[in-house]
């Protein structure tokens, strides 16, 4: 009777479930990532940095980088302040040679040809990556009209009719068109945050853009702006190669197909977003991601 009994507990007990190994932690934060393409990671790469490393003075701001970036992708960028993320996009179009002090060690590549070859104009390399940055950054003085003009009066481009449809064109890329084009002569500057940073990238991309670089562009702006900045991402990756530098998450996760993850200037993890947000691999990612420290 006894091993009767104790026959039909143990049928009747429920099995102990075991925890999936490659499953994201129960602690982990939940992150929305957005829906991203099977064949994300086999895009064919527009820029790859080999063993970059960057100095300011003798403060070493980036150490050993190394990293593909997909043709008509977005990749994000994140990690705490300091990490590094921002001097390492500025690679991207030699503007971190730009300031005093400051000096570079080892290689960029647009597409097959190194920006660094001394046959490359490094005005030519900023027309091909441009760049929009954290606080929109309108020229003051001249009108709307002419802040998208601007780059190509520069390049020697002076009929009207040409600058008349470049305007336009590019205005529509970044949405600014249907708000803006009844007043092209106003002031620039005159237009809310977010329509000046829609103005910014319309600026890019009057030129001969292929890698929009952006560095933070919505930490100055609303939540509506920053939805309509977002909104303008996905549709410019059809035909842009998008790089953009972040300290929020969320944001990374809901318009790139990649990110990397920094820490102390160096690369510690890159990978699918989905891949980055769900189930990192190297547990750094894991502690900042999940709000343990950043």
């Amino acid at each position: 009777m006894i091993d009767e009994l104790a026959e039909k507990e143990k049928k009747e007990r429920k099995p102990v479930e075991k925890e999936p190994k490659n499953e994201p932690r129960s602690d982990s934060r939940k992150i929305e990532v957005a829906h991203h393409e099977p064949d994300a990671s086999v895009k064919k790469v527009k820029m790859k940095a080999e063993g970059v490393c960057a100095w300011f003075g003798t403060k070493q701001a980036l150490f050993d980088v190394n990293i593909d970036i997909n043709e008509k992708a977005v990749t994000a960028i994140i990690g705490p302040s300091g990490c590094g993320k921002s001097t390492l996009i500025r690679c991207f179009n030699r503007m971190h040679e730009t300031v005093p002090g400051s000096r570079f060690a080892g290689d960029i590549f647009l597409e097959e040809n190194s920006i660094f070859d001394p046959r490359m104009d490094p005005v030519a390399v900023r027309r091909r990556v441009g760049m929009v940055f954290q606080k929109p950054t309108p020229f003051p003085t001249l009108s709307i009209y002419d802040n998208v003009a601007v780059g190509l009066r520069l390049n020697g481009t002076r009929d009207k009719k040409t600058l008349d449809e470049v305007v336009e064109k590019s205005l529509r890329k970044a949405a600014l068109w249907e708000e803006v084009k009844d007043s092209l002569q106003k002031a620039g500057a005159a237009l809310s945050g977010g329509q000046q940073q829609r103005l910014c990238i319309a600026r890019s991309l009057a030129v001969e853009l292929e890698v929009l670089l952006m560095d933070e562009p919505c930490s100055a702006l609303d939540p509506i702006s920053t939805s309509k900045v977002e909104e303008l991402i996905h549709e410019l990756r059809q035909n842009y190669t998008i790089i953009i530098v972040t300290h929020n998450m969320q944001q990374a996760a809901r318009v790139s197909q990649k990110t990397a993850f920094m820490l102390n200037g160096k690369l510690i993890e890159y990978d699918s977003t989905e891949k980055v947000f769900t189930n990192p691999a190297n547990k750094l990612t894991e502690d900042y991601i999940t709000g343990r420290f950043g």
